[in-house]
């Protein structure tokens, strides 16, 4: 009696033993590389901000003559302000989620689900879900699908794309009325003038401390 009930004790410690070897816990260096490479390119672009009493500096406001000068001083104040627009844009697009919370729920899930199902989930763990494993082909199919319907078949992608074109919008009027004469522009690189440079230099580092992650999935 004694040897019958310490055999089923012995079983399942085996069998949770072998359950727990089976899923291991996800590593997470590359997603803490991720964010620190991220947060050090933000850190860096907006350490290159103006100073904000120019932005609103109303001694610098007049109508543009024509469509030509106003295209001028958006193109001057753009490579100027870049990163101070990018805070705008940045701060108008959060207050349209945080006046739609579950879009900012549903949005924050589908970034998880990126991160943590896919690019930072290691390469040799398969994805189990309700007992079925899932193949990296499978778990990217599923996460493009789920993309696509809640950018494009819901509210959430009308959502985001009106933000952005308000943004845009009141970068563009102050841009045209910013006179950017007394702004100095000598120290703006034709190369990196554009206006999502900065944009695209956190994106640069971001995908280079993701491509370890990515390319071990190829």
């Amino acid at each position: 009696m004694a040897s019958a009930g310490t055999i089923p004790m012995t079983s399942t410690q085996s069998t949770a033993g072998s359950g727990a070897q089976s899923h291991p816990p996800m590593s997470t260096p590359a997603f803490r590389t991720f964010l620190s490479r991220l947060t050090s390119s933000i850190r860096q672009g907006f350490s290159q901000r103006r100073p904000w009493y120019e932005l609103i500096d109303r001694t610098a406001m007049a109508r543009p003559d024509n469509l030509t000068d106003a295209y001028s001083r958006i193109r001057r104040n753009f490579s100027y302000f870049k990163v101070n627009y990018m805070t705008l844009l940045a701060v108008v697009l959060a207050f349209s989620l945080l006046s739609h919370p579950l879009s900012l729920l549903v949005l924050l899930g589908l970034l998880a689900a990126w991160l943590f199902l896919y690019l930072f989930r290691p390469s040799d763990q398969p994805l189990i879900i309700f007992g079925r494993a899932f193949s990296d082909r499978e778990t990217l199919g599923a996460l493009v699908v789920f993309t696509l319907f809640v950018v494009f078949l819901t509210s959430i992608g009308s959502l985001l794309i009106s933000a952005i074109l308000i943004g845009v919008a009141i970068v563009c009027l102050h841009g045209a009325f910013r006179i950017p004469e007394d702004l100095f522009l000598d120290d703006q690189e034709p190369g990196n003038s554009g206006f999502l440079s900065f944009l695209g230099n956190a994106a640069t580092s971001a995908a280079v401390a993701a491509a370890p992650a990515i390319a071990s999935r190829v």
